[in-house]
């Protein structure tokens, strides 16, 4: 499908060995990382996967500016402010949060790619407000596109998907994929990409904030309309296949846990590796849980997909 090139190369893939010596060591699986942290555009992470078909889409449309929205520290909203840099488009970020005194981490970053930055009191203001924006650009005589949270659309999670490639061209072939899940487009991406490329690779999102039912609805509204834009029926790639873990939510968005904070300073200690508060170190407490619990077999291989956000970290 039509895309822009952000990332013409394919992230690195790590083994775990030492983080799994501190958990068990041979009685556990194989652990390898996938390291979309180190993307090497725009401080990286998975929504740069996503926006690469997303942004083409609205360029074919003929858009010329991009609106979204996120929370103060959105790495989405960072990626696409630096996906307009880079390739020309006006950018309009709407925040649910006070404007802070001083920008930090994402925040700081956004004014640093020129991003038009618009504040709004919580999350149910944003859509509101961005298609508020969406008229005034157009009365500028703009072209607006608005790109959902998270750039989890359909267009996304068929870029996200394209990822699965280059596990194959690596020549690993887990046997789960565990991951962060929040706005559901990641997870639909690797759910119908393993399907779409030949594995039979159980795929686990960790929520970070919404419920196992709330998760596996969108991921699957997500799967269904994918299937429709590639003409096959939803089952074929992973409908009925969406395993949703909300154990390690805690007590909601951006609020660490215990377990979460366990498992940070565990892979920093570990293997040198940045986790980042709201996403990724949720989903590392959630498969630490399993293995833990013994739920993979010792001969199987786990990848963990960081989904990047470490620039989070510093605010």
């Amino acid at each position: 499908m039509p895309a822009i090139s952000l990332v013409p190369h394919a992230t690195p893939i790590d083994e775990l060995a030492r983080l799994r010596d501190a958990l068990g060591g041979a009685k556990l699986p194989r652990l390898f990382m996938k390291r979309d942290d180190l993307l090497s555009f725009g401080c990286g992470g998975n929504k740069v996967r996503k926006l690469q078909t997303v942004i083409a889409e609205a360029r074919a449309a003929g858009a010329d500016t991009l609106i979204t929205c996120g929370g103060l520290q959105s790495n989405h909203a960072r990626a696409t402010a630096a996906a307009g840099a880079a390739l020309g488009f006006r950018v309009v970020l709407v925040l649910s949060g006070e404007k802070p005194a001083l920008p930090v981490a994402n925040t700081r970053l956004d004014f640093l790619f020129g991003a038009d930055v618009r504040y709004v009191p919580g999350r149910d203001a944003r859509v509101p407000m961005m298609n508020t924006v969406a008229d005034e650009e157009r009365r500028a005589g703009r072209k607006p596109a608005i790109v959902p949270i998270g750039a989890s659309t359909a267009t996304g999670a068929l870029g996200f998907a394209r990822g699965i490639a280059e596990i194959l061209a690596a020549g690993l072939k887990p046997d789960v994929i565990i991951h962060s899940s929040s706005s559901g487009g990641t997870q639909a991406g690797l759910v119908a990409g393993c399907r779409l490329f030949g594995l039979a690779t159980k795929v686990i999102g960790v929520s970070a904030d919404e419920s196992e039912a709330t998760l596996r609805t969108l991921v699957g509204d997500l799967i269904k309309e994918m299937a429709g834009r590639l003409g096959t029926r939803p089952e074929a790639i992973g409908a009925t296949e969406i395993d949703v873990d909300d154990s390690q939510v805690g007590a909601g968005y951006g609020i660490p846990t215990p377990a979460s904070t366990e498992a940070l300073e565990l892979v920093a200690r570990r293997e040198g590796i940045l986790l980042d508060p709201v996403y990724t170190a949720k989903a590392m407490a959630g498969m630490i849980a399993r293995l833990r619990a013994g739920a993979f077999l010792s001969g199987a291989t786990v990848l963990f997909w960081h989904t990047g956000g470490q620039v989070g970290f510093f605010a």
